[in-house]
């Protein structure tokens, strides 16, 4: 079934690019083949478990010897050999621990990130069992069950980095709070358990990660926070989630900032209704609103993320980051994947250094893993093992947990294999020599900008969006790299970048991920180029094409008196799947839904049983009401961004899935 589906759409896909090759003039003989998606380089593999294990993966590292240890959520740890081979033999090493969220190895022993502590795990008497339990150090815990603890990661220096998440409030359930000293902060654990704040910020930091020597962490959106990212997290940071900064004053706290003084600039909205109950707050359209650039103005310690991960696109629930090898993954090595527990998938990041601080491009890399993205692991033959779960967070994929392996075929996919800020725009480098004739076409390409705002509602809509002018392109001699010069570029903004009429040289096929968002914090200084310099094709006929348009529409006509109404027509019909697919992917619908099945939220079929109107629903898009949906973990962000004319035709569909199932149980 699934085999049928893609060869369907593949069929439509290659008609599709005969027929726009064919209007662009880039000739439909241009089209050899089929452009490969991304299963056609990176296969995702099963890694055959033992009969009842439930492998909720917490944790994965794996050994000098190349065996794979496991944590898992319900406190076990597996010891598994031979982990690429058919008959991997899974060998239980300790159980008995509480959420293990982070496993590291050093030294012989096994380090546990424990929901209450950092635990030494050790086989002294080498029969393949842990003998020794020893606690290096326990932190506070309220027993809220939002506290989970990630971890543990390695730094340079042989001590611990461990992350906390925040509690949530009673009676304001929404609110993230740190009711024990260290929640919502990043630590540092010696060997011999002394412990360092190291910074704060965080809400739900479930990917810490050390690269090249320096500490970075995923965060989840979230309240205080308008989308996923990654950030680099130096000593004393302070990343954005107010709760952490309870603790500033104590007297080991390397962060000096205050929740008054950011409370001075974005106001907390803890606001009661006539009973006198806090009301949660939720984003309103078209109000004044400040971003995290513009707070770190008067609070130097706000440490933007180096890299925005745009929620629903790149993920909704990012976990692990790690550095591919230099030799794994073809062009690709030196990178980072990242990985999403709410989408089952992947993302890939490019950084890069300008005025000193991280900044970079975020691609989509992998999809279709069978269940929630948690951790990741490099096996000895340079595959990529993948831990999965689910439980209490939803996710897309049939499965509830697995351990999974993604192995690249050595074949090298036409990709974008980075994206660098320039003056005057920015540099695309690929993997594969471009087609000159449609990468030196303006029109092959477009950039617009957007940013998020910065306030204690749950996420944020994309805001500001603009699109940016694209003055010309500059393509290098071996057709490697694409210098775009464009208008409107703004620091601190998400730059979204899309090249969907670049085409690769040898066979016309299209790039298998079209798009980056390019985190701009800073424009680097130097040269310009020069018009001279630049292909202008493609942006003449764009604008007159947009002229014409403009010329085109008809004039306003004087009103006339109302003519006698015809009789009403038949109620028109309700638009298809194939009619409103380009509409959930893009307002990212289809990274929480699915038309007949529980993910992240509840299956489209399943709100059509509501029996809501279409009014209603696209009332429930601009502004949900989580209450509605109680069993859900996961709230659904306002999407006032949706315009209207579009959310109904989405919700005229979702409402004819009712009717479609009345009929097929006939």
């Amino acid at each position: 079934m699934k085999y049928t589906h893609r060869k369907s759409y593949r069929k439509s896909v290659l008609s599709f690019l005969l027929t726009a090759a064919t209007i662009t003039g880039f000739g439909a003989s241009a089209v050899a083949q089929e452009s490969p998606m991304e299963e056609d380089y990176f296969r995702i593999m099963g890694v055959s478990s033992p009969e009842g294990a439930l492998l909720e993966v917490g944790g994965l590292t794996v050994l000098p010897s190349g065996d794979l240890g496991i944590s898992t959520r319900r406190g076990d740890v597996y010891i598994v050999e031979n982990p690429t081979s058919q008959r991997p033999y899974f060998r239980k090493f300790a159980s008995g621990l509480h959420e293990i969220l982070g496993l590291a190895y050093k030294d012989g022993a096994l380090y546990a990130a424990q929901r209450g502590e950092l635990t030494k795990l050790v086989d002294t008497d080498m029969d393949g069992k842990a003998d020794k339990y020893k606690t290096v150090y326990a932190w506070p815990i309220s027993g809220h069950y939002h506290e989970y603890s990630f971890g543990p990661k390695i730094a340079p220096d042989g001590s611990f980095f461990v992350t906390g998440n925040v509690a949530f409030g009673d009676e304001e359930w929404w609110r993230g709070e740190s009711r024990v000293p260290w929640r919502g902060w990043t630590m540092k654990i010696s060997e011999d358990g002394k412990m360092e704040p190291w910074a704060t910020g965080m809400r739900s930091p479930a990917g810490p990660g050390v690269i090249d020597g320096e500490l970075f962490y995923t965060d989840n959106q979230g309240d205080w926070m308008g989308s996923g990212g990654l950030w680099h997290l130096p000593k004393g940071a302070f990343t954005g989630h107010p709760a952490g900064l309870r603790w500033s004053n104590m007297p080991n706290s390397p962060v000096k900032a205050t929740a008054e003084q950011l409370y001075a600039q974005v106001d907390q909205r803890k606001v009661r209704d006539e009973n006198g109950r806090y009301i949660k707050p939720e984003n309103v359209v078209d109000e004044e609103f400040k971003t995290l650039y513009e707070v770190k103005k008067a609070v130097p310690e706000l440490q933007l993320p180096a890299v925005w991960l745009p929620h629903g696109i790149l993920g909704i629930s990012n976990s692990e980051p790690i550095k591919i090898p230099e030799d794994n993954f073809g062009p690709f090595g030196g990178q980072v994947l990242v990985g999403d527990q709410g989408m089952s998938l992947i993302s890939r990041v490019f950084l890069e250094k300008v005025n000193g601080e991280y900044q970079g491009a975020a691609f989509l890399f992998r999809s279709g893993f069978q269940s929630g993205v948690l951790r990741m692991a490099w096996a000895k033959d340079g595959s990529l093992f993948v831990g999965e779960t689910n439980r209490g967070w939803g996710s897309a994929g049939d499965a509830n947990q697995g351990l999974q392996r993604l192995v690249w075929n050595n074949r090298v996919p036409f990709e974008m294999r980075a994206v660098r800020a320039m003056p005057d725009g920015f540099e695309i480098e690929f993997t594969k020599p471009v087609d000159k004739k449609s990468a030196e076409n303006v029109a092959s390409y477009s950039v617009s900008s957007f940013i998020y705002k910065y306030h204690p509602v749950y996420g944020s809509p994309p805001v500001n969006t603009e699109e940016c002018v694209i003055k010309g392109v500059k393509v290098s001699e071996d057709g490697m790299k694409a210098r775009l010069v464009v208008d409107n570029l703004r620091r601190h903004y998400i730059h979204n970048i899309t090249l969907n009429g670049v085409r690769e040289r040898d066979n016309y096929h299209s790039l298998v991920h079209p798009t980056a968002y390019y985190t701009l914090n800073n424009i680097p200084e130097g040269e310009k180029l020069s018009m001279s310099e630049l292909s202008t094709k493609g942006a003449a006929a764009e604008t007159e094409k947009s002229a014409a348009a403009k010329k085109a529409a008809p004039a306003k006509k004087t009103a006339k008196p109302a003519a006698k109404k015809a009789p009403a027509k038949a109620t028109a019909a309700a638009p298809t799947y194939t009619e409103v697919k380009g509409l959930l992917a893009k307002y990212t619908c289809l990274a929480c839904h699915n038309t007949d099945k529980r993910q992240v939220g509840p299956a489209y079929v399943d709100v059509a049983k509501r029996g809501y109107t279409p009014q209603k629903i696209v009332e429930l898009i601009h502004n949900p009401e989580p209450k509605n949906w109680p069993d859900y973990a996961t709230e659904m962000p306002p999407m006032p961004q949706v315009p209207k004319e579009d959310a109904l035709k989405i919700a005229k569909w979702i409402n004819s899935l009712a009717s479609a199932e009345k009929s097929s149980s006939k």
